[in-house]
């Protein structure tokens, strides 16, 4: 029998972070999913999906630190299916500590390492540490809807389909709120005078007419656009060499809702002229 060339999702991430309904996202979407899969079975089930053929040739799996030997085989296991010849990437899902505690408060549920909550996710997040730099994708679940993660979801799978060999997304956000946790690249515009001191300007946000006249007219943003945006556009054809699947900028300024937008619209425009296929997500724009 032909074997056929399998994809493997592992999502895995901080508990509370969303997995579940991740798997569910996945699932909508036609993948055959398993949730706290033990790890020792992956290579076998590799095996019976490329002899299975096309039922089983998108897969979605969840694994998390329940999982006994996740921390000390979970890098080797993706290696090995690897050298099988699966197509394995690592979707990582992160959340802020205020966010996980509200949850596990909300569902009275007891961290799975045992200690409080709080403990726990610290706990946690450092054994995690390196499984999240290696992953193929992280996807910050704080303030995402169901919609909205599922959305995420979508895209990740257009950019698998697509020819580009890059997803490059631009987040733009307020520092009071905190980093977006996915960002591979941040960038701060707090120099940048603020429309947030000017009454008219005020209650509009980076995508008005006037906002962007504002911002974009000033002798800081002219300077720092020119120098940014040929910086970005000279270093992506190297990170698609060296093989990276997604890029995540983040641009942020105060509150999230004027300098930070303008400029990562401009970036976003900037880019496109040049073929790139970008997404641009505003995370505070509405705060």
């Amino acid at each position: 029998m032909k074997k056929e060339q399998v994809l493997f999702w592992i999502v895995t991430g901080m508990s509370g972070a969303g997995k579940s309904q991740t798997i569910n996202c996945f699932e909508d979407f036609g993948f055959f999913c398993v949730d706290n899969l033990p790890l020792a079975l992956l290579p076998k089930m590799a095996k019976l999906c490329s002899e299975a053929g096309r039922p089983l040739q998108r897969v979605a799996l969840g694994i998390d630190i329940r999982e006994g030997g996740f921390l000390r085989d979970f890098l080797g296991t993706v290696e090995q299916l690897k050298r099988q010849g699966v197509d394995c990437k690592v979707v990582f899902l992160d959340d802020d500590d205020r966010s996980l505690m509200r949850r596990f408060s909300e569902t009275r549920r007891r961290h799975p390492l045992g200690t409080s909550v709080s403990a726990g996710i610290k706990e946690e997040r450092k054994q995690l540490l390196k499984i999240k730099e290696l992953a193929d994708k992280i996807i910050d679940t704080t303030n995402l809807t169901l919609s909205e993660l599922k959305q995420r979801i979508l895209e990740l799978l257009d950019a698998r389909n697509a020819r580009s060999d890059m997803q490059l997304s631009i987040v733009s956000f307020g520092y009071k709120y905190g980093l977006p946790v996915d960002s591979d690249l941040v960038w701060d515009v707090r120099f940048m005078p603020n429309p947030n001191y000017k009454q008219n300007l005020r209650p509009k946000t980076g995508r008005d007419a006037a906002v962007r006249r504002y911002v974009l007219g000033t002798p800081q943003a002219q300077r720092f656009g020119k120098k940014f945006f040929g910086l970005v556009a000279d270093t992506l054809p190297h990170y698609v060499q060296e093989g990276k699947s997604y890029l995540t900028i983040a641009i942020g300024c105060t509150g999230g809702r004027h300098r930070s937008v303008v400029m990562a619209e401009a970036l976003e425009a900037y880019l496109t002229k040049r073929g790139y296929k970008v997404r641009v997500h505003h995370r505070d724009i509405d705060r």
